[in-house]
């Protein structure tokens, strides 16, 4: 899984094929053509509401795949922003799934990454990195 470059369709495409969902199916819950379904499957990206409907489909999250891009690849909070009051949810950015620790340590294995870049890029405590290492059995390279 490449979290860096998302390409929605074919993800969504990948899903469809291991359920074997049939394309009446599809069309019939997105309320579109066989040919805009084949559209999809083409796009990188895809409005939110369409995202939401796909993931209700297939009963897959594709959100969490764009905020495992965010855990990832954002930018380290600076002065400019400053936690101001919001009504909106706040959520925690240093929740890390199986997949970005398994993508994390796969780096290290491969050495396409060493531990100090791993520690700069993704703005892990070297602590968390360490018992990512113990817990799943790894070496740093």
């Amino acid at each position: 899984m490449n979290f860096e470059n998302i390409h929605i369709g074919e993800l969504i495409k990948q899903r469809i094929n291991e359920l074997g969902i049939p394309v009446e199916r599809i069309c019939n819950f997105m309320n579109t053509s066989e040919i805009e379904i084949e559209q999809m499957y083409e796009e990188k990206f895809l409005n939110s509401g369409v995202i939401l409907r796909w993931s209700k489909l297939l009963e897959y999250d594709f959100f969490r795949i764009y905020s495992q891009h965010l855990i990832l690849y954002s930018p380290p909070s600076g002065d400019y922003a400053i936690q101001k009051s919001t009504v909106l949810p706040v959520f925690r950015k240093n929740i890390y799934t199986k997949e970005i620790i398994e993508f994390i340590l796969e780096l290290l294995e491969t050495g396409k990454k060493t531990t100090q870049q791993v520690l700069d890029d993704y703005k892990i405590p070297r602590s968390t990195l360490h018992k990512w290492m113990v817990k799943y059995n790894s070496h740093e390279k």
